[in-house]
């Protein structure tokens, strides 16, 4: 048996939480963004994600575990032809939570949450492994590679310049050390 999250629920059962988290992923899925309290939203993420998962899936069985949480035929309808077909690429993250100023009433920290529709550009994943891999690099001990002739780059006087000079900074501590 699943333990029961801590603190205090949404409602006053979990037969209430339960109803009140179905009606606001059923909103979510129809409007792609609500504005809501910060503790409904961060409870509302993991079905709202389940649901899309099952929508991925597309049997018939997927359909019938949606439709016992979304009561709107409609809604789930437009899971499995819309949302679900747009989240194809995605790996998981369906969802984005952010925070919005306090509700005026009573002062409750607000958040939209809203899907994340955006489709996922392999440009993305390759920018991110690339900074990995920097960062790998970087921890590193530096080894210099040995330059093949297919690999050489022709230089200009000043670049030579430079390096020269670079060079002789490297190099003059070392001899001033071996002098003294």
């Amino acid at each position: 048996m699943p333990t029961p999250p801590k603190g205090p629920r949404l409602g006053g059962s979990p037969a209430h939480e339960r109803h009140m988290l179905a009606n606001l992923a059923t909103a979510l899925l129809e409007h792609r963004a609500i504005t809501t309290t910060e503790h409904r939203a961060k409870r509302l993420r993991p079905v709202v994600e389940k649901l899309i998962t099952l929508g991925k899936r597309g049997d018939l069985h997927a359909r019938r575990k949606v439709m016992t949480t979304v009561k709107d035929k409609s809604v789930v309808h437009e899971l499995f032809t819309e949302i679900a077909p747009a989240m194809a690429e995605r790996q998981g993250g369906y969802t984005r939570i952010t925070k919005t100023a306090p509700r005026k009433g009573d002062n409750a920290p607000m958040a939209v949450i809203e899907l994340v529709m955006e489709p996922v550009s392999p440009k993305q994943a390759t920018v991110r492994e690339a900074e990995k891999a920097t960062a790998r690099a970087a921890a590193a001990p530096a080894v210099e590679a040995e330059v093949t002739e297919e690999t050489v780059v022709e230089e200009t006087p000043a670049e030579e310049a430079e390096e020269a000079a670079a060079e002789e900074t490297t190099e003059a501590p070392a001899e001033d050390a071996e002098s003294k």
